[in-house]
């Protein structure tokens, strides 16, 4: 599945501000949540569950 250019801009959210990717990809849901309360804990885990929304 080759990557469109709205899953590239996804991603650049992901990493700058992960909250925003989640919830472009998901929504607001319990992965947006999870993804705030990982980001106040520290903006590397954040970023690592961003991407794993992603896949």
């Amino acid at each position: 599945m080759p990557f469109t250019a709205s899953d590239i801009c996804k991603i650049i959210f992901a990493i700058i501000l992960p909250p925003l990717g989640v919830f472009l990809e998901r929504g607001c849901g319990a992965d947006f949540l999870i993804n705030i309360l990982l980001t106040i804990l520290g903006w590397i885990p954040g970023v690592i569950h961003a991407m794993y929304v992603f896949i």
